[in-house]
């Protein structure tokens, strides 16, 4: 296949605006010059409940500072491919059947690109809205696999398409240039991934056309492994460790087998193993620091910040040793479904914090709101539901790991010390309540036991103590019986009221 690449610059101009001056004719409404731009900065992996946002000053002070931050926003699924999925169709995971991050659990999958790219709010922004769309990083984690249709394949909605050919990386990665192939190697100024994001956003903005609003996401490998900072910020951080909070390296005695199987204390190297993972992690987010400072600094620069929405957030969570697991995401805890959201733009006054409960099945039919569609018009799941439902469907098979035969079947994602992060019976449902009267969560696994376990956030912040077994019967019915409505939800009943009464 031939190989397309922004070296040199000016053949991606000529390409760009060639595209531009086509799209330009188009028909333009009256009053398009009024609808607000849209940027959606997507990062990976990013945790907020355990330092994640620390290193990013510049991007706290030019969104957060000026404009809103929710603190209390959770995902649909705590793992990469489903939670984009979510991201991009405001549906839950039961709904656009993305159950995994492979090409078998519907992600990226030829099903996937018939059912439901279509209906993406990108799509739909650019069909009803006229909006002029751009990507740029990482999309699915199977984009790109040859089994459904290689990078040749540009999604419904996308003008302008620079796509990460499967899952993250810094280094020796292939681009989709709007179909086509460009590879890069490993040589910092020139294919530096992150750095690669910020550049093409730059240059659309540039060259993008003036007569039509646009959207712009763009998706960020950091803080996602294998943590490759940018040579300047290799030595950032040399005394920061992962942070030792109440569930730091204590066994979770009364949770799911999978999280009691961990070892604790673990062994001093997985945690010299994993401190040296959180500071990698962080150093990577220092250039995601300067993408976002790039990017509002030329939006402002253009004169076209007043009427921009800059959206930040994450596709899940993480964890660096809480509850002893060593390092991932997947779980049903705080630290890996609980993710940043900050927004500025216009008429958002500066230094807000909102208690809202918001799911990231929110953010589609909340920007086409933004961009004047009506989301009661589509199928999708958000805005703003009572209370959030989160799925996960574990992966791993019923068979023993070789290296790991005393902990039985289905493990997966082990360690050397043999503490396995996933399982094919972590398979559980969540219902997330969080109101003046109630801060609970509230779970069921899909497993031999249909164990339980339910937290009380209020008294228990950091989920030490399973109160399954001696909660109010009556309370644990009710979010029993939402968890079945919600897991059956489509569209406008996703968004009843929660089942928790304060009465």
């Amino acid at each position: 296949m031939a190989s397309f690449r922004l070296r040199p610059r000016a053949m991606f101009h000529f390409a760009l605006i060639c595209v531009i001056l086509l799209l330009s004719n188009l028909p333009v409404m009256a009053n398009m010059y009024h609808r607000p731009n849209i940027v959606l900065i997507l990062t990976d992996d990013l945790d907020v409940s355990i330092g994640g946002m620390i290193p990013l000053n510049k991007t706290r002070k030019l969104i957060g500072d000026a404009g809103i931050t929710f603190p209390n926003t959770f995902v649909a699924s705590p793992l990469c491919c489903p939670s984009r999925a979510s991201i991009l169709t405001g549906k839950y995971p039961h709904n656009h059947h993305v159950i995994n991050n492979t090409l078998e659990g519907n992600c990226s999958s030829q099903s996937w690109q018939k059912t439901q790219e279509p209906a993406t709010f990108p799509a739909l922004l650019q069909k009803y809205g006229y909006y002029q769309t751009f990507f740029a990083g990482k999309y699915l984690n199977e984009y790109g696999n040859k089994e459904a249709g290689g990078v040749d394949h540009v999604p419904s909605g996308w003008d302008y398409w620079f796509a990460l050919e499967k899952n993250s990386k810094y280094y020796n990665y292939t681009l989709s240039v709007n179909g086509k192939a460009q590879r890069h190697g490993q040589n910092y100024s020139e294919d530096y991934l992150t750095d690669v994001l910020a550049n093409i956003s730059i240059e659309f903005l540039q060259y993008k056309s003036n007569y039509r609003p646009f959207f712009m996401m763009v998706s960020t490998p950091a803080p996602h492994s294998p943590w490759t900072a940018a040579p300047q910020y290799e030595g950032q951080f040399p005394n920061v460790k992962a942070p030792r909070d109440p569930s730091f390296n204590i066994h979770g005695k009364d949770k799911h087998w999978l999280i009691r199987q961990a070892k604790t204390p673990m062994a001093n190297s997985s945690v010299e193993f994993l401190d040296n993972a959180y500071r990698k992690r962080w150093r990577t987010l220092l250039s995601v620091d300067d993408l976002v400072e790039k990017v509002v600094k030329k939006l402002e620069v253009r004169g076209e910040l007043a009427n921009t929405y800059v959206i930040f957030t994450s596709d899940n969570g993480y964890h660096t040793g809480q509850f002893s697991l060593p390092l991932d995401k997947r779980q049903l805890y705080e630290f890996d479904i609980r993710v940043p959201l900050l927004v500025r733009g216009p008429n958002i006054k500066p230094n807000q914090t909102s208690p809202l409960l918001v799911a990231n099945i929110d953010l589609g039919p909340t920007i086409l709101d933004m961009a004047g569609y009506n989301a009661n018009k589509t199928q999708m799941d958000g805005i703003r539901p009572l209370d959030v439902l989160v799925e996960y469907e574990g992966e791993g098979h019923n068979v023993s790991d070789p290296a790991c035969p005393i902990l039985g079947p289905g493990v997966s994602e082990c360690f050397p010390d043999c503490v396995c992060e996933d399982s094919y019976n972590n398979t559980y449902a969540c219902v997330r309540t969080l109101s003046q009267a109630a801060n609970l969560q509230y779970c069921e696994f899909d497993d031999n036991e249909v164990f339980v376990e339910v937290y009380n956030l209020t008294a228990d912040p950091f989920q030490l103590t399973n109160i399954a077994k001696t909660i109010d019967q009556e309370v644990l019915e009710r979010m029993n019986h939402r968890l079945m409505m919600l897991q059956s939800c489509s569209g406008q009943s996703c968004r009843t009221p929660g089942v928790y009464d304060s009465r």
